[in-house]
């Protein structure tokens, strides 16, 4: 197939190093596309979403659309190269790795907490992710800003990617400037949540704080209600 493809489009794709790129590449070079099936049943890829923005963070388009499981008869996502003039520039390589010195400097300035939970951990459970997703500003302008990065642990970085990946300046608008006022990328000050004006809040009880939310909870049991709305129902109040 690689002699239907773009020139220019194969001389991108001939430079990607990285192995999760390479094997989605590899793959729809020679069946044309992927599914989210394959890269996981295949692969072993449980998040295949961010398989598929392993490539798209190296400048190189793709196509979502929709096929038919042979094993399920659902319709499953499937991605095939775009339009060639879509390839985004200077994202060869992906996104840049971080030295242990960086990481450092980030776990100092951020007392070693997840920013979306302000939970504090261990370093080694901490993972260091643009505030502004890579595929919409890279990051290159900001390779050596401690404010232009965050540190999530995995269930957090899951949650931010998804709900990323469906949001519509991700998928159509691109403006840096929406996701700058975005929950996901700025949880201390932000206007909305993926463009959708929601407020929210994650409260972590560690150590001792464990007996007082054990308590909330069974308060929470005797009105018959989940501690989400007692929570709610008790700040209310005045």
């Amino acid at each position: 197939m690689s002699e239907d493809i773009s020139p220019r489009l194969l001389a991108l794709i001939q430079q990607v190093t990285g192995k999760r790129a390479k094997t989605v590449i590899e793959h729809i070079l020679k069946h044309g596309f992927i599914t989210t099936e394959d890269l996981k049943n295949l692969y072993g890829y449980d998040h295949p979403p961010r398989a598929i923005r392993d490539v798209r963070e190296n400048g190189i388009p793709l196509l979502t659309f929709t096929v038919i499981s042979e094993s399920t008869g659902r319709r499953i996502a499937a991605y095939k190269f775009d339009d060639p003039e879509k390839i985004r520039g200077g994202r060869i390589g992906g996104r840049k790795h971080f030295s242990k010195s960086f990481k450092a400097a980030l776990i100092a300035k951020l007392d070693s907490r997840s920013t979306l939970t302000h939970e504090k951990l261990d370093p080694r459970y901490l993972q260091i992710d643009h505030r502004v997703p890579y595929e919409i500003a890279g990051d290159s302008a900001n390779s050596e800003k401690l404010d232009a990065y965050m540190l999530l642990d995995a269930s957090s970085q899951r949650a931010k990617s998804w709900s990323c990946e469906h949001c519509r300046n991700f998928i159509e608008l691109r403006d840096i400037s929406i996701c700058q006022t975005c929950f996901w990328a700025f949880p201390e000050d932000y206007q909305h949540v993926a463009m959708s004006q929601e407020r929210r809040i994650h409260l972590v009880w560690q150590g001792d704080e464990v007996n007082e939310y054990d308590e909330l909870s069974r308060a929470a049991d005797a009105q018959n209600v989940n501690l989400h709305d007692y929570l709610k129902w008790k700040l209310s109040q005045k």
